[in-house]
């Protein structure tokens, strides 16, 4: 069985690589969510599977599905998706997933953070949660990697790093007093770094306009490769996402990276605006107060948040008017990979989108501690 540590990834010298680098493989979860997903999420599996087969082109995926949707997640993916039974309580593999540490040798283990459903019981989308704070320890047993539990409230699509020890994140998620508030931005960063390996965090202010997870950077802006960064983006001075999207150009502008880099900026323009349907509120459970799904209300929808597969970026097709525009750029930007679109309006009313569903797992070699960790368990 794979250990949990006592020690952190930094002591022991692991960092978490960027996404783009080499993977054996990516996590997903099957929705099935009837306060969340419509019409017995049939739509959302539809795009979830769209979703996984397209990545599949490049890396073994793995989707996880409850008991009850087991046999139908098996029939609906291609045989190549392996399909294992978990238990969860919704669909987000980013957020509720670990992240996944490297150290020079290769070697790959895995942190577990804490989770408490975007806010707990303090703005929290549901509850309970219990059985996603146990999906990081579960896919860490069946990869056999050695797990790192980490004492703080994150999730995998709050922050993005570049590999070489820089990390993007959002003031609006990480200093929410609804995740860690005995913790000031300075204690933060240091668990980070203990956590994580970085040794340098670039703090943006807050992220997409109507972003129910208190503005996770994965929405906003990623890294392509070391020193350059992707950013959604809108002209329309009107547009609320305007001066958001400004106020994080300006800070990524006079930043930094770990190597002292200054950051190479590309605007990505957003889709939309969008907006909920009154059809499309339509055959949804009406049980968590914390998930209301109101027509006309605005969708936190964003070309930024797509997946960097090992040959393929899976990115969200959105808005007819605007996913050309979206994928040239992102063609020009990763000129090695294939783009491929996604159809993942269905994604983007359950609360996130491609990148938000994924969790990609390095490569390397796993090394799992065969003895008892002192102050641990195997």
């Amino acid at each position: 069985m794979p250990a949990l540590l006592n020690t952190t990834p930094a002591n022991d010298e692991f960092l978490m690589p960027g996404e783009f680098e080499p993977h054996s493989g990516c996590w997903m979860i099957w929705p099935e969510r009837p306060s969340n997903w419509r019409l017995g999420a049939k739509p959302a599996q539809a795009a979830f599977a769209a979703v996984a087969t397209a990545i599949a082109i490049g890396e073994r995926v793995t989707v996880a599905a409850s008991r009850e949707q087991y046999v139908n997640a098996r029939a609906s993916l291609p045989d190549a998706i392996r399909v294992v039974e978990m238990s969860t309580n919704d669909a987000w593999m980013r957020d509720v997933g670990p992240s996944f540490v490297i150290n020079r040798a290769g070697e790959v283990r895995g942190v577990d953070w804490l989770f408490n459903a975007w806010g707990g019981l303090s703005g929290g989308l549901y509850f309970p949660w219990d059985q996603d704070d146990l999906v990081a320890r579960k896919v860490l047993e069946v990869e056999g990697c050695d797990r790192y539990r980490a004492p703080l409230v994150l999730e995998g699509g709050a922050i993005h790093v570049d590999g070489e020890g820089t990390l993007l994140t959002t003031e609006e998620c990480l200093l929410n007093p609804n995740r860690n508030p005995h913790l000031d931005k300075g204690q933060l960063e240091i668990l980070l770094h203990e956590y994580l390996g970085v040794t340098s965090v670039i703090w943006l202010g807050k992220g997409v306009v109507e972003d129910e997870t208190n503005g996770h950077i994965d929405n906003l802006c990623c890294f392509v490769r070391p020193g350059e960064v992707v950013l959604t983006w809108t002209d329309n001075k009107r547009d609320p996402q305007y001066e958001i999207s400004r106020d994080a150009y300006e800070r990524l502008k006079s930043s930094r990276d770990a190597q002292g880099r200054k950051l190479k900026i590309h605007k990505l323009a957003q889709p939309g605006p969008l907006f909920r349907t009154a059809a499309e509120t339509q055959g949804v459970d009406r049980t968590d107060a914390g998930m209301p799904r109101q027509a006309r209300e605005r969708l936190a929808a964003s070309y930024v948040n797509f997946y960097i597969g090992n040959s393929t970026i899976v990115m969200p097709l959105l808005d007819p008017k605007q996913d050309r525009i979206a994928a040239n750029t992102l063609k020009r930007l990763f000129p090695e990979r294939r783009v491929i679109g996604v159809q993942a309006r269905e994604i983007l009313l359950g609360g996130g989108n491609i990148h938000c569903i994924t969790q990609q797992v390095p490569l390397g070699r796993v090394v799992a501690t065969r003895k008892r960790s002192r102050g641990g368990k195997t």
